[in-house]
């Protein structure tokens, strides 16, 4: 059976700061660091092994791998970065901090933006000191301007049946360095998840899902390695 470990990048200042992050790229605190450190000693732990690994082009993302893989005693393995990979986008709200935002369009309209499964934030603004449309890292790609859970997995789940699936298919394990939203978009389509059930569903920075999957990449088990810190996951349908 294909292994297949996903793991949320550490804490990150602007997770410090209760910003809106979406695609800036910032970097990892000591405490994100540390977290991610601990995933992969957990992994190694496990005695689980890698054929190569997965992350965004968003270096929060990309440290945690590092990290995580280095303390696995596993750091030479591919690690292969794409956008698609990112973190859902936040529109408008990227930068500002949550509890002020909260204060200015209200609570429940931030719930909206924040937990809803198709509802976006408002899209970012032309003159935005954080248009990406110039970043290289980018180059070719159709840029979203904001973005749901629903767009986020729209974008994700191509690349998983391109670029992922195929490995797992061909009997490699993997390990899945991102974030929240890219996360929860594959717990979506892996174990089918209802819309309504999706946007509830937790996963905590640094503790790596190791998720067992079928010749059909249907999850057979699934656990969290530091069971002291694990959300309820959603069984298989």
């Amino acid at each position: 059976m294909p292994t297949l470990v996903l793991l949320r990048h550490g804490q990150s200042r602007w997770n410090l700061e209760n910003r809106f992050t979406g695609w800036v790229d910032v970097d990892l605190t000591a405490e994100g660091e540390a977290q991610a450190r601990h995933g992969g000693e957990l992994i190694k732990q496990a005695g689980i092994r890698f054929d190569r690994a997965y992350t965004s082009v968003l270096t929060r993302a990309i440290r945690t791998a590092q990290i995580a893989l280095d303390a696995a005693g596993q750091g030479a393995i591919p690690l292969i970065k794409d956008w698609r990979l990112n973190e859902r986008h936040y529109g408008g709200l990227t930068g500002l901090n949550k509890a002020e935002t909260a204060a200015r369009h209200g609570e429940e309209q931030v719930r909206i933006w924040r937990r809803s499964y198709d509802v976006p934030p408002p899209p970012l603004a032309a003159d935005s000191e954080f248009d990406f449309s110039k970043d290289p890292r980018y180059a070719g790609a159709i840029l979203p301007t904001t973005e749901s859970l629903k767009n986020t997995l729209e974008r994700v789940l191509p690349y998983w049946e391109a670029e992922i699936a195929p490995k797992l298919k061909a009997g490699e394990d993997l390990l899945i360095a991102a974030h929240g939203n890219s996360l929860r978009a594959i717990i979506k389509h892996l174990f089918n998840v209802g819309e309504n059930d999706i946007v509830g569903v937790e996963i905590p920075t640094g503790n790596p899902l190791l998720i067992e999957l079928d010749a059909d990449l249907k999850p057979v088990s699934a656990r969290y390695l530091d069971e002291q810190r694990a959300e309820t996951l959603p069984k298989a349908a």
